[in-house]
């Protein structure tokens, strides 16, 4: 079991308050539980405040699945195409 202890002086905590303060309207003390449960990571309180959420990685995939997904992507994209030419060049009579 790993405790996330990490020690900070009680300077770099005013800092980053002062930080979190000119960028937000939260209060010293609303700034004092997110920065705990942000882990004292004072930019992570500011884009949580903004809404700013994190990119996910894109899944991993193998370089097979890779090679199929791209044929897929350009057969679609070249039967696409010639259909557009097909309709173009013989319009349908009714």
């Amino acid at each position: 079991m790993e405790d996330n202890i990490s020690f900070i002086e009680n300077d770099q905590i005013e800092d980053k308050i002062k930080i979190v303060l000119g960028q937000t309207d939260y209060t010293e003390e609303m700034i004092r539980e997110k920065l705990k449960a942000h882990n004292y990571d004072h930019l992570a309180v500011i884009r949580s405040y903004f809404g700013i959420t994190e990119k996910k990685a894109p899944p991993i995939t193998s370089v097979n699945q890779e090679i199929y997904k791209q044929l897929r992507h350009r057969l679609d994209t070249n039967m696409r195409n010639y259909q557009e030419r097909h309709e173009t060049l013989n319009p349908k009579k009714m």
